[in-house]
């Protein structure tokens, strides 16, 4: 049997169906993207570090409305392994051998550089080969051969790339016992091996001046060369192989990447790096205008 509500009840109906739809309301408000919408990444630890990447990706936010977070952060080794586990948008790496892998093996596609970070050669105090303030690392190579200057023969990817590029343009094959090989405990300890040595040795830019890589005593001789920078490239997962949650989000990410805007804020971070030379580069330099777009 249905019972006729009292004016009284029906108020309080009214009352309580107003009160939900406010919160409801008010809910959205505060959260206007649901969880689905966020980008989910794994990200090169460099980018965490130096504060580039959340600078970058808040310009991508305030462009877009849709947010990003990190799920994986460290070396390549660390952040592959996440990528390949599931449940990441986007990756963003050195290209390297695990980055075309991911796109060998079907996880990922669509790889692009976006930008570029600098390795710079590292020695001793006292500069042997006399190369200190030199802006080309092909130059600097070709000194150290010549004054037969110990150099350590660094066995991390990066190193090895940029010293054989550089030795290729300065046109030498080198050889002699100034070569050293290098048999540091960790590749973070390669500046300790080489200053025990009083040898020259290729590292990166900013594992240098964060202090992951510690100096030794050593100093940054040669820096700002452009044949001396590595790219970075943006990787979306997979939408076949369902790796990824918001396949649609990575595409709108990726191409902020590599866009004039997503250009732009990566320079104008590096511009306020202040030193000798920025930390990151866009892939291609921007005119100074542009930087003011």
């Amino acid at each position: 049997m249905n019972c006729p509500l009292s004016p009284h009840r029906l108020r309080s109906v009214a009352i309580f169906t107003a009160s939900i739809l406010l919160c409801l309301q008010v809910s959205c408000h505060r959260n206007p993207h649901p969880a689905d919408d966020t980008v989910r990444v794994a990200i090169i630890g460099g980018f965490a570090t130096t504060g580039m990447w959340d600078e970058v990706t808040a310009e991508f936010t305030r462009q877009t409305g849709i947010p990003v977070e990190v799920v994986s952060t460290g070396p390549k080794e660390i952040i592959d392994k996440a990528f390949r586990q599931g449940g990441i948008d986007l990756i963003t790496l050195h290209s390297s051998d695990v980055a075309t892998n991911l796109v060998a093996d079907g996880l990922g596609v669509s790889m692009k550089p976006w930008a570029r970070n600098e390795l710079v050669i590292v020695g001793p105090p006292e500069d042997p080969a006399k190369i200190r303030g030199l802006k080309s690392g092909a130059e600097a190579m070709a000194r150290i051969a010549a004054a037969r200057a110990p150099f350590v023969e660094a066995r991390n990817v990066g190193s090895q790339t940029i010293s054989a590029h550089l030795w290729k343009l300065a046109g030498i094959r080198p050889e002699g016992d100034w070569l050293i090989r290098d048999e540091s405990p960790v590749s973070q300890r390669v500046v300790e091996f080489a200053a025990e040595r009083r040898a020259y040795v290729i590292v990166g830019r900013i594992p240098m001046l964060s202090g992951k890589i510690p100096n030794a005593g050593m100093e940054i001789l040669v820096e700002g060369d452009p044949e001396m920078r590595r790219p970075y490239v943006v990787i979306k997962a997979n939408p076949a192989r369902q790796l990824g949650r918001n396949p649609a989000g990575a595409r709108k990410l990726a191409e902020f990447l590599t866009s004039p805007a997503g250009q732009r804020a990566l320079s104008r971070f590096a511009e306020r790096q202040g030193g000798n030379a920025p930390i990151f580069y866009p892939v291609e330099p921007l005119p100074t205008s542009d930087l003011k777009g």
